[in-house]
C-alpha cells in the first residue's frame, strides 16, 4: 500500500513552548490509523497541522504527494479530507437532514442560505443515504439540538461524510459514549473502512475501540512519537504501558 497521508518531522512552537517535535507519520491508504497518547500529548495539535488550522514551524506534510503544508484550510474539502471535532461543531437548530446537506456543500463558494435552498436532488439523495448508513434516518427531521450525546457524535461523522472524503479525520469520536454506542461506532468505522475505502485516522482515548479497529498505531507523548505499530505491538511496548496504557488497561486488550 501507498501512503496517503505523510508527516515528515513536523515541529509545531507556540512561543517558547514545543508542543510537538520532529514527529513523523505514514497513513496508508485504505487503513485505519490511530493516533494516541496522555492529554497534552500533541496529538490535536497534529491533527490541526494535518487540516490547516495549525501551520508547522518546520517539517512538511503530503497528501497524496502533494506538499499541502503552506495550504488554507478550506482547501482541503476539496481534496477529500473530511475532519470532525473533539467539541461537537453542529448546527443545532438545523434539522439532522440539513446538517448533512450543509456538509456536502462545504467544497462551494456559495452563501449560508444558497447552501440551504434550494436542495439539489443529488445532494439530498446523498444525504439520505448517509442516514441510512449512520443510523440516523429516522432522525431526519428532528433537530440536532433535540438528540442524545451519542447520536450527536454520529451526526458529526455523517456531516463529514458528506464531502466523500478519501480521508476521515475522527477526533475522539468515542468520548462520551456508553459501551453500546462505541460498538456501534466501531461497526460504522469498519464499514466505512471496508465497503467504501474511506482511509480514517483517529485520535483517541477509548482503547476498546483503538485495539478493536486499528490497522496501526502511533503514540505521542510530550510531543514526540515513543511508539508505533500494530495493536499487539504498541499494547505490549515498554514506553506506552509506562507513558500511557497502564498496566491493566493494556492487559485488557
Amino acid at each position: 500500500m501507498s501512503a496517503i497521508l505523510a508527516i515528515e518531522d513536523v515541529t509545531v512552537r507556540f512561543g517558547g513552548l514545543t508542543a510537538v517535535n520532529k514527529f513523523s507519520m505514514a497513513v496508508q491508504k485504505g487503513a485505519i490509523h490511530a493516533l494516541i497518547g496522555p492529554n497534552g500529548a500533541g496529538k490535536s495539535t497534529v491533527f490541526n497541522c494535518i487540516s490547516r488550522i495549525y501551520q508547522p514551524s518546520e517539517g512538511r506534510i503530503t497528501l497524496n504527494g502533494e506538499d499541502i503544508s503552506k495550504l488554507k484550510s478550506h482547501s482541503m474539502a476539496g481534496r477529500g479530507v473530511a475532519r470532525s471535532f473533539q467539541n461537537l461543531e453542529l448546527f443545532n437548530e438545523l434539522t439532522v437532514l440539513e446538517n448533512v446537506m450543509l456538509g456536502a456543500y462545504s467544497r462551494c463558494d456559495t452563501t449560508f442560505l444558497q447552501r440551504l435552498t434550494p436542495r439539489p436532488k443529488q445532494t439530498l439523495e446523498q444525504a439520505e443515504e448517509i442516514l441510512e448508513s449512520t443510523g440516523l434516518k429516522n432522525y431526519r427531521n428532528t433537530k440536532a439540538s433535540g438528540l442524545d450525546f451519542g447520536h450527536q457524535k454520529l451526526l458529526e461523522v455523517a456531516r463529514a461524510l458528506a464531502i466523500s472524503p478519501q480521508l476521515l479525520l475522527l477526533d475522539e469520536p468515542a468520548a462520551g459514549l456508553r459501551s453500546r454506542e462505541i460498538e456501534r461506532l466501531d461497526e460504522l468505522l469498519t464499514s466505512l473502512n471496508k465497503t467504501k475505502g474511506i482511509t480514517i485516522l483517529l485520535v483517541e482515548h477509548v482503547m476498546q475501540l483503538v485495539m478493536s479497529i486499528s490497522d496501526r498505531i502511533s503514540v505521542l507523548s510530550f510531543g514526540e512519537k515513543i511508539a508505533e505499530g500494530t495493536p499487539t505491538e504498541v499494547k505490549n511496548h515498554p514506553r506506552v504501558i509506562e507513558a500511557y496504557l497502564g498496566t491493566k488497561e493494556a492487559g485488557r486488550g
